[in-house]
């Protein structure tokens, strides 16, 4: 079966907007992403992971190279890809419920099957007695499975996600870890997820994608052979299967990271 997520030799280049000097952003990358896989990527503040995210998302134009979706190339945003921001990008005059819905509205998707699938990804994302809430009565962490509900109800081919926990507490920030990992088994959505944590980026991916420092190139890619099911944070501290691909990422990326500061 064809990935569902294919990047050939993907390079960007921008004006820097103070300097007017051309910042080379992406260089070069390939990498592919199979249907229901679970991939992040990691590396050093302004490596271009964002760029690249950007790009996917059909947000920002890329220079040279392709990308592909489902075998369709990207042009522009489109409904195979759902994206879920930092920053909870949830509308405040929304109810939880009519924020989860809103994608199958756009859709034109009947009443009576949008509540119905509204109901099925609040009870998923555990929102459950929430649905008539608005998002300035929610926690951060509430506001953000609700972004992550709205995205999967909407049905996307790729789910590419953005350091979705960063702004979160780190108790928090542990909890949904968990839950993300539990939804990618319940619905086996083909995921890219963005972060600069290592120790998150081991816990959640099938494989990662570390990319050098600025311009950023894929550097190497390390699997994690931990089955989804066993991926509980009080039972990986002391597993090797996934201490040692986890070192291994943090080894690669402190690499970059130093050499930068030489």
């Amino acid at each position: 079966m064809p990935a569902k997520l294919v990047v050939d030799r993907l390079s960007h280049h921008y004006p820097d907007e103070y300097t007017g000097e051309d910042v080379h952003a992406l260089d070069q990358v390939s990498l592919s992403v199979e249907d229901g896989e679970f991939s992040a990527v990691v590396g050093p503040s302004g490596c271009g992971k964002t760029t690249l995210l950007n790009i996917l998302a059909g947000l920002l134009p890329h220079t040279e190279g392709s990308v592909q979706v489902d075998g369709r190339e990207v042009g522009g945003p489109g409904p195979d890809r759902g994206v879920v921001f930092q920053e909870h990008a949830i509308l405040p005059w929304r109810t939880v419920a009519r924020n989860i819905g809103h994608g199958l509205e756009i859709q034109g998707i009947a009443r009576s099957e949008r509540e119905q699938r509204v109901q099925e990804f609040v009870d998923l994302v555990g929102l459950s007695g929430f649905e008539d809430r608005y998002p300035h009565e929610l926690s951060g962490g509430m506001k953000q499975r609700c972004a992550l509900a709205r995205t999967l109800c909407a049905n996307p081919v790729v789910m590419l996600m953005d350091e979705p926990f960063a702004a979160v507490d780190a108790q928090t920030r542990i909890t949904l870890q968990e839950e993300l990992n539990r939804i990618a088994i319940a619905t086996r959505k083909t995921i890219l997820f963005i972060t600069h944590n290592v120790d998150e980026a081991a816990f959640l991916g099938d494989r990662c994608f570390i990319f050098s420092r600025r311009p950023g190139k894929l550097k190497a890619t390390v699997k994690i052979d931990v089955p989804r099911e066993k991926r509980i944070w009080k039972d990986l501290l002391s597993e090797k299967s996934y201490t040692d691909p986890r070192d291994e990422i943090l080894r690669l990326v402190r690499e970059e990271v130093f050499d930068d500061e030489e």
